[in-house]
């Protein structure tokens, strides 16, 4: 199927409701859904986001602008979910955890609202990219994912933003801020709080995709591979140290893989080559001598 049939399809199962909540991140594929909405369902289609602790400033900043150029209402919503002590733990299904505190929001929301019906980004894209216990709670909860219904390629979700004249449509995924916490660690304010501030600074030195983790109290920085120069650029070597020393890191360091999704989770490819050693231990190597 074409984009346009796709659109129109998705279009179709939207405007078949009396009604839709968005779970609207400002991301590229929430975007396209509550553009899709809007445009099937006018008044009637909500786009909403969940504030938490989890959220940089950015992402909700950029979530209200993309909201004004769909012209879709906006609502925002404020929970925690440092409230729950399975969210805290950081064991493996930590996002089931979050997906569903924050999916709950969005219901309860919706049911004030007079909306049956919630929706997300999820796209077909999602079910084979690794470990991703929050698909769960999308499928437990019910929640419709008009993308994934219609067979919507993460490329193809661009593709859409494109045509709905969205600035997010290049903008590289950003997961919530407990995902730079390795598994197992607790999640806490203070670590969430010195992430957000850690990865404004490599925003601000123009970074598009990166990530910066937090190994109790070392900070692994990871961006792009193709702006791996830049970030061995001695000023911003010497920037980053300063910065992240002030914000409570013990070190600092940059990962020459380069930026990973779920580099911290249990199943990330990097996790299930753990075995194999990352660079030649070059203590077990013999090297010819010259006299």
């Amino acid at each position: 199927m074409s984009i346009a049939e796709k659109l129109s399809g998705a279009r179709e199962d939207l405007a078949a409701r009396d009604g839709v909540l968005v779970a609207f991140s400002g991301g590229v594929d929430s975007s396209v859904v509550a553009a899709l909405a809007h445009e099937a369902l006018g008044e009637n289609a909500v786009a909403c986001t969940a504030k938490s602790e989890t959220l940089p400033v950015e992402e909700l900043a950029d979530a209200k602008q993309v909201a004004r150029e769909i012209g879709v209402r906006h609502e925002i919503v404020e929970f925690s979910e440092l409230d729950d002590p399975a969210f805290v733990e950081n064991d493996d299904d930590r996002c089931y955890h979050c997906r569903t505190m924050r999916l709950g929001k969005m219901y309860e929301t919706a049911r004030e609202l007079g909306i049956e019906t919630v929706c997300d980004g999820t796209n077909a894209s999602d079910p084979g990219e690794g470990h991703r216990p929050g698909l769960e709670a999308v499928e437990e909860l019910e929640v419709f994912s008009p993308l994934l219904a219609n067979d919507f390629e993460k490329s193809e979700v661009r593709d859409a933003a494109d045509h709905y004249g969205l600035s997010v449509a290049d903008k590289p995924s950003m997961a919530c801020l407990s995902s730079r916490i390795p598994t197992g660690l607790d999640v806490t304010e203070t670590r969430l709080t010195r992430i957000e501030k850690a990865e404004r600074l490599l925003r601000t030195w123009g970074f598009d995709q990166f990530r910066v983790r937090d190994h109790d109290g070392l900070a692994r920085i990871e961006v792009g591979s193709d702006e791996l120069d830049r970030a061995l650029d001695p000023e911003f070597v010497r920037a980053s140290r300063e910065h992240l020393s002030e914000l409570g890191f013990d070190h600092v360091t940059l990962d020459l893989h380069g930026y990973e999704t779920g580099s911290v989770s249990p199943e990330s490819e990097r996790s299930e080559n753990a075995s194999e050693p990352v660079v030649e231990n070059v203590f077990e190597t013999e090297y010819p001598t010259t006299d």
